[in-house]
């Protein structure tokens, strides 16, 4: 039987429930047919002028992105601005678009579920439990490392884990480290339950400044691997899921997409 666009959905469905995303996300299928067959599936974090041209070159019938795009109402879909433009040449070309988001940060086997996991925590609970969720799941993650380790080894298990050469570090790299929160993406706003569920450290994406001094202030370490590295090798793993899931699919990871931010060595 042919696979269809609906039948992604329904896997989705399941594997990332949508109830999870935040009330302020985008979630499901954006952009498509849900009676549409498919034959090829590209994942990535984000539709970018580069990932959209791989995705019609390579001739997907969908994008399954982990940041939706669109993000916020539009208007107008017109090629003055960028989400238009991308949206506009997808719909060309047939290509559909569908994002889990914040609902794959949360679900079971999820972004976060995936970093705790990776990095060696155990008791893993979410950070924030969801209302009313009879599995206990919720966003972020929590968790406690088998022994303690200094932020300097928490570091570098973090950048090992990840693949990446650096990252950046908010605290004392001798502070002994045993009770962990994970918030992938862009989640300063995790700190407070990271502080109230007695955490020494915090590992996100990015966050501010500002969100930096405070953690400076409650003494609580961070650890910022970037908005992308903590985020992108589960969109490569979602990949092999949906492959296995779909036998018949030809499903891969961008291969155009890149890191915005890179890492510029001086002398």
């Amino acid at each position: 039987m042919m696979t269809t666009i609906a039948d992604i959905s329904s896997f989705f469905a399941s594997h990332t429930p949508l109830s999870l995303a935040e009330d302020w996300d985008n979630v499901g299928l954006l952009a498509g047919d849900p009676a549409q067959p498919v034959t090829k599936i590209m994942t990535c974090l984000t539709i970018t002028a580069a990932s959209a041209a791989e995705a019609i070159h390579e001739r997907a019938e969908l994008i399954v992105t982990h940041h939706p795009l669109p993000f916020k109402p539009l208007k107008r879909l017109t090629t003055e601005q960028t989400p238009g433009r991308l949206l506009w040449s997808l719909a060309r070309a047939g290509v559909a678009i569908f994002s889990p988001h914040t609902a794959f940060d949360s679900a079971a086997a999820g972004i976060n579920q995936q970093l705790a996991e990776g990095i060696g925590l155990t008791q893993i609970q979410p950070l924030v439990p969801a209302k009313n969720d009879p599995n206990g799941l919720g966003s972020g993650r929590i968790g406690t490392l088998t022994k303690p380790i200094t932020l300097q080894e928490a570091a570098a298990l973090l950048a090992n884990f990840l693949k990446i050469d650096g990252l950046q570090m908010v605290g004392e790299p001798n502070q002994k480290i045993s009770r962990i929160g994970i918030a992938c993406g862009s989640a300063g706003s995790f700190l407070p339950a990271a502080a109230d569920s007695g955490c020494q450290l915090l590992i996100t994406g990015e966050t501010t400044f500002h969100t930096c001094l405070e953690a400076e202030a409650l003494g609580l370490s961070l650890l910022l691997p970037g908005h992308y590295a903590s985020e992108r090798f589960a969109c490569e793993q979602l990949a092999v899921v949906l492959k296995n899931q779909f036998p018949g699919l030809e499903v891969w990871p961008s291969r155009a997409e890149t890191d915005p931010v890179r890492w510029l060595p001086l002398g």
